[in-house]
């Protein structure tokens, strides 16, 4: 068994799922998801063992490119990602209902093959088609089933619909610039060509123009706040949870390997521009009165500093930048799925109609208090390890980045906790705030488990991941 595995599963079931009817789509559609993460379970341990999992066939002679799929513990770790939030992002929305049901689970499915074969790719035109497919599911699923004003929400779609795919073309024109230097797709030939400085320079500028927009970083950033606004909840989920770590693993994997040459030579101007990320979403959360936009705005300062430690190229900054995509991915699946059980019972997300909820409900305030400080890296969280790997990555490269950086510490606690105390302290709600369920209760244990688990002790995913990021490094270094 290989990870082609993986990807015709969720197609699979993507197909099935649409056929099952409306009735039984959300349960064909968690079963399939279930079954997927086993098997990425079941390749794990393979791999640990030594058994090759990555696939490598032929499938277009003229130009040439090959069904190349790559697995090592950076790709790995993604997948599992993608593979672990799916099922929970799936049974989360268990509560709501929605028309045409079988065509909003299969469009999960697929968006889930879609992100799962853009981790996995090794051939950089294969790479490219997953990168675009992932993109049709999530247009439809933010534009039929959103919420607000129709004509709001489809602007909002078609703006981000076309930003990523103009950011894309870019990075196309890249690819196909590189095949003419190496006839060839694979990564193991692009990362070895020898390219000018200023070749390397418009490679990398290329890479980074549809990097920026999906991660996102300002001031490629103006989709993203109203997007995961009028996007079901479902569907913010699956962009901050999983999409936009599509653009942090394409960091590390594709444009540091091959324009090593630019990226060291103007590291200092990409770090400073993610940071620079780190402050504004800091800022700007602060004024939010719409608790989605807040979560948006906070999720792009948290991403920011993921870039940031990328673009150090030390071994400290590609680790703590991937435990944070990890730890980022359940925190904020995990926090906008409490906006989502808040709205089912108050039906609105503005943060001053809510308020007086601990008292009704302790149970879901002491879990939505632990997700806050999971998400601001108190120590003991999963968070806490990769911001302040980070951090100390940054600290290694210039003393003011760290400083800067580090604001992210300070705003996220003034934000995070004042959003608490406004949403859930204060003098009892005349709403009436029924306790969670059983199946939401499910969802938040599940993160928060992880969260805490893997917070006190990170190894054996900081330990999976090293051998891979180790190999990068040297292939960046080749130069030296």
């Amino acid at each position: 068994m290989d990870v082609t595995t993986l990807l015709l599963l969720l197609l699979v079931g993507a197909i099935a799922t649409y056929f099952s009817g409306d009735k039984l789509a959300s349960k064909v559609a968690l079963a399939f998801s279930v079954i997927t993460l086993g098997v990425s379970l079941k390749l794990l341990h393979d791999f640990t063992q030594g058994v090759n999992i990555s696939y490598m066939g032929s499938w277009i002679e003229n130009p040439e490119v090959a069904l190349a799929f790559q697995a090592d513990g950076l790709s790995i770790a993604m997948v599992l990602l993608t593979t672990t939030l799916t099922p929970l992002i799936l049974f989360s929305s268990f509560g709501t209902t929605y028309p045409n049901a079988k065509s909003f689970y299969s469009l999960v499915l697929f968006m889930a093959f879609a992100m799962t074969g853009t981790f996995l790719a090794a051939d950089g035109l294969l790479y490219y088609i997953f990168w675009e497919l992932s993109l049709i599911p999530i247009y439809f699923i933010a534009l039929i089933w959103g919420n607000g004003d129709a004509d709001e929400r489809r602007k909002a779609v078609v703006k981000f619909f076309i930003y990523t795919l103009a950011g894309s073309l870019f990075m196309l024109v890249a690819f196909a610039y590189l095949y003419q230097k190496t006839n060839s797709f694979l990564l193991s030939d692009l990362s070895k060509v020898n390219l000018s400085s200023t070749e390397q320079f418009w490679i990398f500028l290329a890479f980074f123009l549809a990097y920026a927009i999906k991660i996102p970083l300002i001031p490629f950033h103006t989709w993203q706040a109203k997007v995961y606004q009028k996007a079901p909840t479902v569907g913010t989920m699956l962009l901050s949870g999983i999409m936009l770590k599509m653009g942090l693993y394409s960091v590390i994997r594709w444009q540091l390997q091959i324009a090593p040459l630019a990226a060291k030579e103007y590291m200092n101007v990409f770090i400073g521009v993610s940071i620079a990320g780190v402050i504004y979403g800091s800022i700007v959360a602060l004024r939010q009165k719409d608790l989605k936009k807040l979560l948006a705005y906070s999720s792009l300062a948290h991403v920011g500093l993921i870039a940031a430690g990328c673009y150090t190229l030390t071994l400290d900054g590609l680790s703590g930048a991937v435990s944070q995509m990890i730890a980022h991915g359940f925190v904020i699946v995990g926090l906008f799925f409490v906006a989502e059980i808040i709205y089912r019972r108050y039906e609105t997300r503005t943060i001053s109609e809510m308020g007086g909820i601990r008292s009704q409900t302790p149970k879901f305030t002491s879990m939505f208090m632990i997700l806050v400080l999971a998400s601001v890296a108190l120590p003991g969280t999963f968070n806490f390890v990769g911001e302040f790997t980070v951090l100390y990555s940054l600290a290694q490269t210039n003393i003011w980045f760290v400083i800067l950086g580090g604001s992210t510490i300070i705003f996220g606690a003034y934000y995070m906790l004042k959003m608490f105390q406004n949403v859930m302290l204060g003098e009892t709600n005349a709403k009436v705030f029924a306790e969670i369920t059983s199946n939401e209760a499910i969802v938040l244990v599940i993160i928060l488990a992880f969260l805490l688990f893997f917070g006190l002790y990170p190894k054996p995913i900081v330990d999976f991941v090293t051998p891979s990021l180790k190999e990068i490094l040297l292939n960046i270094n080749r130069f030296n």
